[in-house]
């Protein structure tokens, strides 16, 4: 049977801002803490993930979207 590959939360949240960039929905220069109205009940963790990360929310979101490994 073959396993189904488990993709990070970040890595979802980091797929979702790329694509509210590519469709001009939010700019690269954006804050971080502009999408959080985005994923509604969702944010709260992955707010928390991102701290965890050392992010804040006045980053420009471009600086989550060149992350390109999720350690933990």
């Amino acid at each position: 049977m073959p396993t189904k590959q488990v993709i990070h939360p970040m890595v979802k949240l980091q797929q979702k801002v790329s694509s509210l960039v590519n469709s001009q929905i939010i700019q690269p220069n954006d804050s971080i803490g502009k999408v959080a109205l985005l994923f509604g009940n969702e944010w709260s963790f992955l707010k928390s993930e991102l701290l965890a990360f050392g992010f804040s929310m006045q980053d420009p979101v471009s600086d989550l979207l060149v992350v390109e490994k999720w350690d933990e």
